[in-house]
């Protein structure tokens, strides 16, 4: 063997990518599998998240079995695997989860996000009739379950299967609720 290295581009280009377990039937019901995905990629600069997308894409990511201890307070506050800093500390310092480096904006949503996001939809559902209901529920859940989520359209532009005739959350529970009162008011007209 001589001690030259090889430079230039590789010898031969691969026809099709490498799929780490490929001769492997995959338990669905396993962390991240169809039916328990892993958690969404938050907290961290976009370099640390296309690092840690590799990982999971090539079979090498290890989630985390206990939470770890955070670098800045020293709580047990870690929940992602990979992270070096909680994401309270991350976000008041202005960090990067993994890497610990100043970061204008991190990737991702925090808990707090995500969180009034599940209240407001909660609301909704609430406020609206029982087949508005079940048509949210189905959507939440297919976008869920799906890899992509339902396409992204323009607020002004209508198609054909659209969920909602809004373009959030809110408005479309206000439209219910104003749908609901024209309807009692109509109701006693005609009584």
């Amino acid at each position: 063997m001589s001690s030259e290295r090889r430079q230039g581009p590789p010898k031969h280009q691969n026809r099709y990518a490498w799929k780490p377990n490929a001769g492997h039937k995959i338990n669905e019901t396993e962390l991240g599998g169809r039916f328990r995905p892993y958690s969404e990629i938050t907290g961290v600069c976009p370099r640390c998240r296309d690092q840690i997308d590799w990982k999971r894409r090539y079979g090498k990511y290890k989630p985390l079995v206990e939470p770890a201890k955070c670098q800045k307070c020293g709580k047990r506050a870690v929940r992602q695997a990979y992270h070096n800093i909680c994401a309270g500390c991350s976000k008041e310092h202005g960090l990067c989860a993994k890497c610990c480096t100043h970061v204008d904006q991190t990737v991702g949503r925090d808990i707090s996000e995500v969180e009034s996001e599940q209240k407001m939809l909660q609301e909704a559902v609430k406020n609206a009739r029982e087949r508005d209901r079940r048509t949210l529920l189905r959507a939440v859940n297919k976008s869920k379950g799906g890899a992509s989520g339902p396409a992204v359209t323009k607020i002004g532009e209508k198609r054909e299967g659209d969920v909602f005739a809004a373009a959030s959350i809110d408005e479309y529970a206000e439209q219910t609720r104003q749908h609901e009162s024209e309807e009692d008011d109509n109701e006693v007209k005609e009584g």
